[in-house]
């Protein structure tokens, strides 16, 4: 699917990026992987990565933002595939600056989306989030109606070859922001910020998200939301995995926080079909049937009334599967 294709991931420099660029060129052999994002130092530093520099022929660096239509489309010229991965993710930062969110994580995917249309692109992969699932912040309800641009995206594709479909996941342990690079952070002054003893959030690495985008380009019919089957985790494990000897002061919840995630609603569940390894929020009229669908991913659709929330998951981890998993994510 990826050989000698011509790929583009916005926000390419982020954790995710960094991670996909990596992937693709250790499994792949496109013939041509381009960056674009606004930071020109973390472009500077994404070059300077060994590995990168061994393909460095197939790489580009763009500097352009997804609020700028025709800076995407000149860069989406011969493009075959999108992820789009770039957005403003800080709960916080969102709900300070709510139209800088909308600007970026809205009118941004719509520009993706026109940009794609526009420029013969086949196949567009955006990410989503747990937050984007009956959202309680601005960054989620943003999410959530990128999640619905691109979905509809589909309907008015008219002959054109293309695909445009989504993938929803929880946290990424060790993306920046994130609990776990926090709490290793602040362990070494004694105390560790918790700020609800019943928080529990979805936990996904790096190489399993790849693995989702990845998925989701092999196989989408257009206009699904993928949604992995992954773990969850309890605040208070993650701090106790972390820091056993730390104090752990709660602080109390941000403004925009849930107690649980959630990846799929009751109202999703008349739409969901399990997968095996993900589930799929299929589109309420897609463009092809779903009974071929069902029959070719052997898919079953989940009860009604069905949810997919991180305090009601099956798969909690426990304190020692979390401490072997920061091992082996950042060698601590």
């Amino acid at each position: 699917m990826l050989n000698s294709k011509k790929i583009l991931i916005t926000g390419g420099t982020g954790s995710f990026g960094n991670a996909f660029v990596k992937t693709v060129l250790e499994r792949y052999t496109p013939s041509r992987l381009m960056i674009y994002s606004r930071d020109e130092h973390k472009q500077f530093e994404m070059q300077a990565d060994p590995l990168l520099q061994k393909h460095e022929e197939i790489m580009r660096y763009f500097i352009g933002d997804v609020r700028d239509l025709p800076r995407l489309e000149m860069a989406m010229e011969g493009v075959d595939i999108v992820v789009h991965a770039a957005a403003l993710k800080q709960v916080p930062t969102a709900e300070y600056n709510p139209f800088e969110a909308v600007k970026t994580n809205i009118l941004g995917a719509q520009n993706v989306i026109d940009a794609s249309l526009k420029k013969g692109v086949k196949r567009v992969v955006a990410l989503s989030t747990d937050k984007a699932a009956a959202p309680i912040n601005l960054y989620g309800a943003t999410k959530l109606a990128s999640d619905k641009l691109f979905v509809a995206a589909n309907n008015y594709r008219g002959l054109r070859a293309i695909s445009f479909s989504v993938v929803r996941y929880g946290n990424v342990m060790g993306s920046r922001g994130s609990v776990i690079p926090y709490f290793l952070k602040e362990k070494s002054r004694g105390v560790l910020p918790i700020t609800d003893p019943r928080m529990t959030r979805f936990n996904i690495t790096l190489s399993q998200g790849v693995d989702l985008v990845l998925f989701a380009l092999e196989n989408a019919w257009g206009g699904e939301i993928f949604v992995p089957k992954i773990p969850s985790y309890r605040i208070t494990d993650v701090a106790e995995a972390i820091g056993p000897e730390c104090k752990k002061q709660v602080v109390g919840i941000r403004p925009g926080e849930k107690i649980h995630e959630e990846m799929i609603t009751h109202a999703d569940s008349f739409y969901t079909v399990d997968l095996g390894k993900y589930y799929a929020i299929l589109p309420p009229v897609p463009l092809w049937n779903k009974i071929d669908f069902l029959k070719h991913f052997n898919a079953v659709p989940v009860p009604e009334e069905f949810s997919y929330n991180s305090g009601s998951n099956k798969d909690f981890l426990t304190v020692n599967e979390i401490r072997a998993l920061i091992k082996s994510e950042f060698g601590v």
